[in-house]
């Protein structure tokens, strides 16, 4: 399938236009547009600007809320509850990191749990919006099942990913966003809009075979097998159950019941990185980390040793000189 490049400043008027047609404010679209194209500029077109088209349905069968009144809730100094009246979920966590990050910088670590949400996107972008702020964070949100447990044959919970932020004196920080399962389920939607075959380590079939067409996956595989079964279960455990929302197989599904409002939670913690030790030595010490992890003997077939979230970084600056590539039929939808 073909593919067109696009400014980003031009994908993401492309995406506000279309939001604010599904009566979306300006302000909360921009949102939205931000941290889909954050995505597609870091080459993680799986929470990019495809999903577009999705949260156009949904916001017209009235699965979301295009005019939300947030409320938050104190618990305490360092905690709150954070309900986004069942809003887009991209703001609403915006929103919610602005007041985690206030809180850690009052008391030197603030958690705000989240209900009534909705998808948020690629949770690198919260991650990046706290290290601008000299914050870590760490980031989890459930999703609807669709991964096979260890041992399973059937789903139980979702990608249920993890994000963490850690912010660094010189270098670039360190930004770690990573689902559960093997891949996230966007990855396989990508595939299928651009007619590629996938790993067949992704997902299986009805029959619980692996399979390397993307239109044959109906489950997907944990990362790691028993590990990542066990970390979707905490990160389940940290959002659904930690706030009282749904959990597991109960969670209402992305992709169906578009009138239904899925009622999903995030948790987001905050860390003060002078909490300890002084600030200073804190990003220094990260500093210090990034280069000798540089300076690792890189193994064969690699030129040299990364940290998560740089391949991302140096595909960003990349992309936002030469534009986006993006495939026809999501190009074709978007424009006027």
């Amino acid at each position: 399938m073909s593919e067109v490049t696009v400014r980003k400043e031009k994908l993401k008027a492309l995406v506000v236009q279309k939001l604010t047609e599904a009566d979306v404010s300006e302000e909360h679209a921009s949102v939205v547009a931000d941290v889909l194209v954050h995505a597609d500029l870091r080459g993680v077109h799986s929470h990019g600007v495809l999903r577009t088209e999705h949260y156009v349905k949904r916001l017209k069968e009235g699965g979301m809320n295009p005019k939300p009144k947030f409320v938050v809730e104190q618990k305490g100094r360092s905690a709150a509850l954070f309900d986004g009246d069942n809003g887009m979920g991209h703001v609403i966590a915006k929103e919610a990191m602005d007041h985690a990050i206030k809180l850690s910088k009052e008391n030197g670590i603030g958690i705000v749990g989240i209900v009534n949400s909705s998808h948020c996107g690629a949770l690198s972008y919260f991650a990046e919006q706290a290290v601008a702020e000299e914050t870590i964070s760490m980031i989890m949100t459930h999703t609807d099942s669709v991964v096979v447990p260890f041992g399973g044959s059937e789903p139980y919970f979702g990608t249920n990913p993890i994000a963490y932020g850690f912010p660094a004196k010189e270098q670039k920080p360190i930004i770690l966003d990573m689902a559960t399962s093997n891949v996230a389920l966007g990855k396989v939607l990508h595939a299928r809009e651009l007619g590629t075959s996938i790993p067949d380590n992704w997902g299986v079939d009805d029959n619980g075979n692996p399979v390397t067409d993307p239109n044959l996956i109906k489950h997907l595989l944990p990362v790691g097998g028993p590990k990542g079964y066990g970390l979707a279960l905490t990160v389940d455990v940290m959002t659904g159950v930690l706030t009282g929302s749904a959990f597991g197989p109960s969670i209402t599904t992305m992709y169906g019941d578009y009138g239904k409002n899925r009622h999903l939670a995030h948790v987001i913690i905050t860390i003060d990185p002078g909490l300890f030790i002084e600030k200073k030595q804190f990003l220094s010490n990260i500093d210090q980390m990034i280069n000798e992890l540089h300076e690792v003997q890189p193994a064969e077939g690699f030129s040299s040793v990364l940290v998560p979230g740089e391949p991302e970084q140096l595909k960003e600056e990349m992309r936002s000189t030469e534009g986006i590539p993006i495939s026809r039929s999501i190009y074709d939808y978007l424009k006027p």
